[in-house]
């Protein structure tokens, strides 16, 4: 299908913007704001929201807690993307899909506020500040009943090597894993011709050229060759993972990476089932359940978590 009507009305307000551009020009910044306007306001739904830090091997680490009014039938390790340089717990894709999610699900989520390859710092960091975040919520007494780990973009990708650590390290595992348009592979698998055309017609800023993809490599490991397989994860042992469940975003540079996941969980024997969010772009889920594929995309997750 087309790109989303909602979505398709708002395209000229990105044209000739850059994402440097939006930040240091006024003007470019509230084009890029009101392309970001959902057709609804979005509140928060009755959970409670606890800011915390719990210890990690390179400091303490931030974290944010969604908890339901009721006793919490489960758990989710919840982490942003960003390309792995950039976001942070207010972001859409942080608080706003942990509370609908914790709402949703009846579940305790944690959104992790993990290191940032930024000056300087690179993998693994931010893989073991979301190891540790498992393991404080894997701790004693904290929650009953199965717990998953999830991510969303880098994000996905810090979660799928997250459970391969705690798979190759005999680590309480997650009992099932969340991953909407996950970023796993380098290279980046190409799109299908049809998709690629459609892809052409969109402004600069919704695009992963090959450029910006070695870019977010290059920054998150310090190099493009002999990457560690669990720093883009589609490389390495996907066997014995738990059931997973997958959003892709349909126009999308990094669809390919999610679609091939899907396909390698399932050769090895992994459970999987995908949802493909019809007419979005990537990052859908840093805006709100107003728009009916955001809605769709949080309920497909609150179900495979709900088990």
């Amino acid at each position: 299908m087309p790109i989303d009507p909602f979505l398709a009305g708002k395209l000229h307000l990105l044209d000739g913007l850059s994402r440097e551009g939006a930040a240091s020009d006024p003007e470019a910044g509230a084009r890029l704001a009101e392309y970001y306007r959902d057709p609804g306001e979005w509140s928060l739904p009755d959970v409670s929201v606890e800011d915390l830090v719990v210890p990690g091997p390179h400091g303490e680490v931030p974290v944010r807690v969604y908890a339901p009014r009721d006793e919490p039938r489960r758990a989710l390790l919840w982490l942003h993307g960003g390309g792995f340089a950039a976001g942070d717990l207010d972001m859409p894709e942080a608080h706003t899909v942990s509370a609908e999610l914790a709402a949703r699900a009846g579940a305790l989520v944690v959104s992790v506020g993990y290191r940032l390859a930024v000056d300087g710092i690179r993998h693994p960091v931010p893989v073991d500040d979301a190891h540790a975040a498992w393991l404080w919520l894997h701790g004693p007494g904290q929650v009953r009943g199965p717990v998953a780990l999830g991510g969303a973009s880098a994000g996905a990708a810090l979660a799928l090597s997250t459970a391969i650590r705690l798979r190759d390290r005999h680590e309480p595992r997650p009992d099932t894993l969340l991953l909407a348009y996950p970023f796993a592979h380098f290279p980046t698998p190409a799109l299908d011709d049809e998709t690629a055309a459609a892809m052409r017609e969109l402004p600069s800023l919704l695009r992963f050229t090959t450029e910006s993809i070695e870019g977010m490599v290059r920054n998150y490991v310090g190099r493009l060759t002999d990457l560690p397989a669990d720093a883009m994860p589609g490389a390495a042992n996907l066997d014995d993972l738990p059931p997973t469940g997958v959003v892709l975003s349909e126009f999308d540079d990094l669809r390919p990476s999610g679609e091939l996941l899907a396909r390698q969980l399932d050769e090895r024997g992994v459970p999987v089932r995908t949802y493909l969010a019809a007419g979005m772009t990537h990052g859908h889920l840093n805006r709100g359940p107003s728009l009916k594929e955001v809605d769709r995309s949080l309920d497909f997750f609150a179900s495979f978590l709900s088990g």
